[in-house]
């Protein structure tokens, strides 16, 4: 991909940044710069290779349950500016 000083400004249009000439240009030679490692990322080899998700396999540290203490119905209700049958009443979000 070709980055141009029409790109660069179109670009900055898009995403509606008051770009400065100066920025203009160093922005342009960034992207140059990111499209390049894009570049080199194409040119490997990836036949064979297994599909990921990401480079290292992560799996979730979850601690257990455990029950404590906490507000009983009335309590947390005390706050509450409108309740109906126990339970908080807001407004209506969804039509």
């Amino acid at each position: 991909m070709e980055i141009t000083p029409e790109l660069v400004k179109n670009l900055g249009r898009l995403s509606r940044l008051a770009l400065t000439p100066e920025e203009e240009t160093r922005l342009e030679g960034e992207l140059r710069s990111i499209v390049g490692f894009f570049e080199k990322l194409s040119e490997l080899d990836t036949q064979g290779l297994p599909e990921m998700a990401r480079p290292v396999e992560i799996t979730n540290r979850l601690r257990a349950d455990q029950v404590g203490p906490s507000l009983s119905q009335q309590e947390a209700l005390s706050v509450a500016i409108e309740q109906l049958e126990g339970q908080f009443k807001v407004p209506r979000v969804i039509e």
